[in-house]
């Protein structure tokens, strides 16, 4: 059965608010990055902006299994995705709608031509968990 994410999740991919992203090697050695951007696709996937991060690319395409943690600060909680990767687009909707928001994090922090997405890389979800901040919450 397909792990579907809830509606509630949505605004919270959309507040601008990096999210972390910890891969493992095949050997086993972990890696955690910050990434920009995490798109919703549809109820079952989601899309991770891949800018420069090539231990990540490496690890994932090693061992397709990644989690991703975004803040929902207003709702004082985390969301947890347990993903696998599933393929990288460099053109159409998806990537262009992802491209439109990097470049304007770029322009408003100084960093256009750095800052720049190489792919749109899509994620099936495999489970998702809301944790919160407060306690007995």
């Amino acid at each position: 059965m397909d792990v579907r994410l809830p509606a509630a999740i949505r605004p919270v991919l959309d507040n601008g608010i990096p999210a972390l992203m910890v891969t493992c090697s095949a050997d086993g050695i972990p890696n955690t990055t910050v990434i920009s951007q995490v798109y919703y696709v549809d109820d079952t996937h989601v899309a991770l902006s891949f800018q420069f991060f090539n231990k990540t690319i490496r690890n994932v395409r090693e061992n397709p299994r990644a989690h991703v943690t975004v803040n929902d600060m207003p709702g004082l909680s985390l969301w947890t995705l347990e993903l696998e990767f599933d393929h990288s687009e460099t053109t159409g909707p998806v990537f262009d709608a992802m491209d439109m928001v990097i470049e304007a994090i770029a322009s408003s922090t100084g960093m256009s031509g750095i800052f720049k997405l190489r792919a749109a890389d899509i994620y099936k979800v495999l489970s998702v968990e809301k944790q919160s901040y407060r306690p007995n919450a």
